[in-house]
């Protein structure tokens, strides 16, 4: 059921999501094409904030933030996957595995090289306050609009 606590937190976390990937793509090989990565992963914070934040919103200002980092993780876990898994679908088409065991494990290795490529200092404290932020948002909305 829409609510004004679920709207609030998809828009914050898709908002974070823009904020993140503008300060990833320095950290990226040069000539990277970057074709609708922010598209996409302002979508998968719009869908993390609306089903993980905003559906638990309302329990409290230490609960709220809690569930605000909850949400940025989640976001983050499943970006990840999204993008191993595309690249493991294109080394797949060059023929680099010999099964499919093989790709799937390639999809969580690949996840975290890019997770170690992208935490840095700078990518941390822009997740955690947003991810404090978004929770705040939710909570705000779900006291305010009853």
């Amino acid at each position: 059921m829409p609510t004004a606590a679920r709207l609030f937190s998809a828009v914050a976390l898709a908002i974070l999501a823009f904020i993140v990937s503008g300060q990833v793509m320095p950290l990226m090989p040069e000539g990277t094409d970057f074709g609708i990565f922010t598209y996409v992963n302002m979508a998968v914070g719009a869908v993390m904030g609306w089903m993980v934040v905003g559906k638990r919103a309302g329990r409290g200002l230490i609960p709220g933030i809690t569930n605000g980092m909850t949400g940025m993780m989640a976001m983050m876990f499943w970006c990840l996957c999204i993008y191993g898994a595309y690249e493991m679908f294109l080394r797949a088409m060059d023929r680099r595995y010999d099964d499919p065991f093989e790709g799937v494990m390639a999809i969580f290795k690949l996840g975290f090289d890019y997770a170690s490529m992208i935490f840095v200092q700078n990518i941390i404290v822009t997740l955690l306050i947003g991810g404090v932020l978004t929770g705040l948002a939710g909570e705000y909305a779900a006291k305010r609009f009853r």
